[in-house]
């Protein structure tokens, strides 16, 4: 499969260092598993302009971490209008971050939108919560949901591109 037949995959949260950028680690991570590099691109951004240049937050790294996959390479970019041009799946984290990509998403693209969770349906969350103001239990629960959720995603994928 060429590059540009690669299926395009973004993850989008508020700032792109806790939630989206989680999303990433584990989807990059299930993807080299299964031997599919070369037929998926991954990347994260975010609906604010908060964090752009900065790693993932220190939380997020350290339960990606301890799970062992490495998000440190990961910087924090904007979502932009062009993200829909370029990716198959524009993919939120909670109903908010849908709501501010549906204001960027070009007419006719809209297809491509959708929540994260709608890939984990029987986990009985349609959002991921974002962590950032509280504890490490949090971003547990997040690295949980996410994982479930990018499981479901692969299988989606694998059912209709692989």
């Amino acid at each position: 499969m060429s590059e540009s037949k690669k299926v395009k995959v973004l993850f989008v949260c508020m700032g792109n260092i806790c939630r989206s950028p989680t999303a990433h680690g584990v989807f990059r991570r299930l993807v080299v598993e299964q031997g599919l590099s070369h037929l998926v691109e991954i990347d994260s951004a975010g609906t604010h302009a908060y964090h752009i240049g900065e790693p993932p937050d220190r939380r997020a790294r350290q339960t990606a971490l301890e799970r062992g996959i490495d998000i440190g390479d990961l910087r924090a970019r904007l979502a932009e209008p062009a993200d829909f041009d370029r990716f198959d799946y524009v993919l939120a984290m909670d109903q908010d971050n849908y709501r501010n990509l549906s204001r960027l998403c070009p007419e006719g693209m809209e297809s491509k939108l959708r929540l994260f969770m709608d890939f984990a349906p029987e986990f009985g969350f349609r959002e991921v919560p974002d962590p950032y103001y509280g504890g490490q239990r949090g971003f547990d629960q997040v690295f949980d949901l996410v994982e479930e959720a990018a499981r479901g995603l692969l299988d989606d994928l694998s059912r209709r591109f692989f």
